[in-house]
């Protein structure tokens, strides 16, 4: 077998990446060697390979769902946003420069073609099936002729195409159809039919709209998949109001110990890799959410300073609103303070940024006696260490050199009383650090909270990735999506009118 799939959807947030690690892990579960492809990935969740490479999270986590291990070939162009109009490109794991939206549309992204068909193409050599995720729409008939993620892959390298839409939202029938509609002729050939997603009822009442579907466009629907909360982890640049969901939907279990744990995060620009609270909000009594006014602090048992693209900003962002007042302050007070990555440089003494935001000398928070210098080249590893008696894993993404001059050593950062800061992402996923810190914060709270002795964040991602190989296994009809995937896309699908201009 040497099968593939293109998954895109009618909209952004459509589901595409939850729908192609749900397919990912029914095609593992069924003993298929399968891995996952995106082109090309707009997004500040990222990750590091073992061979060191940046990718997109959302594969990473497809890869996870695939049971193997991420690489650069699997999210070969990612894009980290760094303001409105520019991001920084990184190719096959490393960054290359930073471009403007319209210089990269107006010639660097059709230029990827070539390297992105490659990246497949070694997938393809290597597992059995590969399942590709779109970008927003396929019908986004304004950058078609450079596309590199949608249908100029599908036509690169003949994938048959399943388009995904969000029934939740209203209009599913039009966006099928229309999707369709705006393809040129060579395009609509690939598009084999259509999979609902998030549909809340009964499904009997949805089979006479498929069924005048299926007669509009000549293309099956391959399967109605039900709402269910919690299912977008590692989403490429979602954020939610409650993270609780992003781990299980079960009913959230009391806390061990007589009181919660209140977690407040800044929602700082630019936020990266927001799924470092995941495992906090995991934990049962621990209560996780996002805030950006300094009233919401005050009742807070631990803030937490994220990842950001831009470190400077999110420092003129935090004094601006008054959050960096009230950070001192809890600073003073013992409170404590968690930064990671960029929040954990902003926390310091003083910023040298000639790369990312060209500021020059910044001054920092002061809170921590670190100094850091932005270096042009990314430092991209995957540490492993120990702190507080634990074992910890983590991931580094980032160009601030940190110069430590005092503090207690914390995961190649420091600490100073209850202030911590680290550049170490993914740290608290480590179950007995995590469980480690969050006793050492309960006290400094002076809470009576207990951190439950059996939480396993693993356990709880693989128990999601399973659900959502059961949405497919139940909910898809999976003899059909085994024949596109096998076989591509069934041969004489009509061309419905008007079709894009050529």
């Amino acid at each position: 077998m040497n099968g593939g799939l293109l998954v895109a959807g009618t909209t952004s947030d459509a589901g595409k990446s939850v729908v192609t690690a749900g397919i990912c892990r029914w095609l593992a579960r069924q003993g298929v060697k399968v891995a996952p492809f995106k082109a090309q990935n707009m997004s500040l969740n990222s990750f590091v390979t073992r061979e060191g490479a940046e990718i997109g999270r959302a594969q990473a986590m497809q890869a996870q769902a695939c049971r193997v291990e991420p690489t650069a070939h699997m999210n070969p162009v990612l894009l980290k946003p760094g303001g409105e109009r520019s991001s920084q490109v990184v190719l096959l794991g490393r960054p290359v420069g930073e471009m403007s939206a319209r210089g990269y549309h107006g010639g660097r992204q059709a230029r990827l073609l070539g390297t992105v068909l490659d990246s497949l193409a070694e997938l393809r050599a290597t597992y059995d099936a590969v399942i590709c995720e779109g970008a927003g729409s396929p019908a986004e008939i304004n950058l078609r002729r450079t596309d590199i993620v949608n249908m100029g892959i599908a036509r690169g390298a003949g994938l048959p195409v399943l388009v995904v839409g969000d029934i939740d939202r209203g209009g599913v029938f039009a966006s099928f159809f229309g999707t369709v509609a705006l393809l040129v002729p060579e395009d609509q050939a690939l598009v084999a039919g259509f999979l609902v997603n998030k549909f809340r009822g009964d499904v009997s009442l949805l089979e006479p709209g498929l069924e005048m579907l299926h007669g509009l466009t000549g293309r099956r629907t391959y399967g109605v998949l039900p709402f269910r909360h919690g299912l977008g982890i590692d989403e490429e640049d979602g954020l939610r109001v409650s993270l609780r969901g992003t781990v299980r939907e079960s009913v959230v279990a009391p806390p061990v110990g007589e009181d919660v744990l209140r977690v407040a995060v800044c929602a700082v620009p630019l936020m990266s890799n927001f799924t470092d609270v995941d495992a906090l909000a995991a934990e049962p009594g621990v209560v996780v959410r996002f805030v950006d006014r300094p009233e919401e602090l005050s009742d807070a048992d631990l803030v937490v300073v994220p990842g950001t693209r831009g470190t400077v900003r999110a420092l003129e962002w935090l004094r601006e609103r008054g959050l960096a007042d009230a950070i001192v302050r809890r600073v003073a007070e013992e409170r404590p303070v968690l930064g990671i990555c960029g929040g954990f440089q902003l926390l310091g003494e003083h910023i040298e940024d000639e790369v990312e935001s060209r500021a020059g000398h910044v001054d920092g928070l002061g809170l921590l006696p670190v100094r850091v210098r932005f270096a042009r080249e990314k430092t991209l590893t995957r540490p492993v260490g120990e702190a507080l008696g634990e074992r910890v894993e983590g991931y580094e993404i980032h160009h601030g050199v940190a110069e430590v001059a005092g503090g207690d050593p914390f995961l190649d950062g420091c600490r100073v009383g209850q202030t911590w800061g680290t550049h170490w992402h993914g740290s608290l996923e480590s179950d007995g650090f995590r469980r480690a810190f969050l006793r050492e914060v309960a006290a400094a709270a002076g809470r009576r909270f207990v951190p439950a002795p059996d939480t396993s964040f693993a356990a709880l991602r693989e128990e999601q990735l399973d659900r959502l190989g059961d949405l497919i296994e139940h909910h898809a009809d999976t003899d059909a999506l085994w024949r596109l995937i096998e076989s591509g896309a069934p041969q004489g699908l009509p061309f419905i009118p008007p079709g894009a201009p050529a």
